[in-house]
């Protein structure tokens, strides 16, 4: 079983900085700590870090985060991705507020919006010192590499699971669970790494069962991914003569709910014919094709049409955003794209 002093050692030399992170021997701030794990689901430690500074900038504490306006929130959060982060956020920052602050028990954090067993457990342990690993994509592949496990991903995710839980068990690790945490994803993260781990210079090198046997930038392994279906769409940018561009809200609920976008069609997996896609234009207008957006989400693809137009006056419903405004409008990723296809 590898030593984790060996571990602490190691990170209490190599630690990185990161803004969510309290300098040594200063207490964690648990707005931080939540915020940082629900930024960094699905998204990279680099990607976050601007977003997380101009978060901070506009919501400085979960009490300023819990009174601000739910458009409020989806702007700060546009072009993280996955909005639903950014609904269940809001609902937590509220939730939290309500009862007084974060809950100090992985029981009472699972229950907030938004917290998962994984959430949970990273912020039980790096903000309150609780005694449990929390397993991400870093610590996965630490503790296959470690022990060997050779199970394709996801079948092998319970029994990861428990050999992380058992590096957790020693002395050191409980007496550290904060340090011990973020030790984990920092070797993760810096020297096991997906491709070329620096198994020469891990602190864990003589227990890793993977490198043992010469397989450890194998692992962990993973079943194929299925192809992402392909879904089609079509979009309307209407300019007036002012320059602004009309907009429309999406649903409070489902994928990008709450956000801006260009009015348009559906997403369906056949492409549309010009009669049928024309028939959701805004209004009667003179269209030009300006041709085709992709982006890849996590369960399919969208390829979507851009028609582009320009009118005296916008007389269909929606909302009028200046182009002055658009940088700061609560807009997807993907409908970025179309804008700037549009309006290069």
């Amino acid at each position: 079983m590898p030593n984790a002093q060996a571990l602490l050692d190691w990170y209490d030399r190599h630690r990185r900085t990161l803004p969510w992170r309290a300098m040594p021997g200063e207490a964690m701030d648990p707005y931080r700590v939540w915020l940082s794990e629900i930024m960094l689901q699905q998204t990279t430690v680099a990607a976050v870090i601007p977003y997380f500074h101009r978060f901070l900038d506009r919501f400085p504490s979960v009490d300023a985060l819990a009174a601000a306006e739910s458009e409020q929130v989806m702007q700060a959060w546009a072009g993280l991705g996955y909005y639903a982060r950014a609904r269940n956020l809001h609902a937590c920052a509220q939730a939290v507020v309500a009862q007084g602050g974060f809950p100090r028990s992985l029981d009472a954090l699972r229950e907030l919006p938004g917290i998962g067993p994984y959430t949970a457990s990273a912020i039980g342990a790096i903000a309150f010192g609780l005694p449990t690993v929390p397993v991400d994509g870093n610590v996965e592949r630490v503790t296959s590499r470690l022990f060997a496990i050779q199970t394709p991903l996801p079948a092998s995710k319970p029994d990861i699971a428990i050999a992380a839980a058992r590096l957790g068990d020693d002395p050191e690790a409980r007496a550290r669970p904060s340090d011990f945490a973020q030790a984990l994803f920092d070797l993760g993260a810096t020297l096991c790494t997906p491709t070329n781990p620096a198994c020469a210079i891990c602190p864990w090198r003589e227990d890793c069962a993977a490198r043992q046997q010469g397989i450890a930038a194998e692992l962990p392994r993973k079943s194929p991914k299925a192809a992402r279906p392909l879904r089609h769409g079509v979009h309307f940018c209407l300019i007036d003569d002012s320059g602004a561009v009309l907009l429309r809200r999406r649903p409070p609920r489902g994928l990008y709910g709450g956000m801006s976008e260009l009015p348009g069609t559906p997403w369906l997996p056949e492409r549309w014919t010009p009669e049928a896609a024309f028939a959701h234009a805004p209004m009667q207008a003179d269209w030009r094709d300006v041709g085709e957006v992709r982006h890849v989400l996590t369960h399919f693809e969208l390829q979507l049409r851009v028609q582009m137009a320009r009118v005296v006056r916008i007389t269909a419903e929606g909302q009028r955003c200046a182009r002055a405004d658009l940088a700061g409008a609560a807009l997807p990723s993907v409908m970025r794209k179309c804008l700037n296809l549009a309006m290069p």
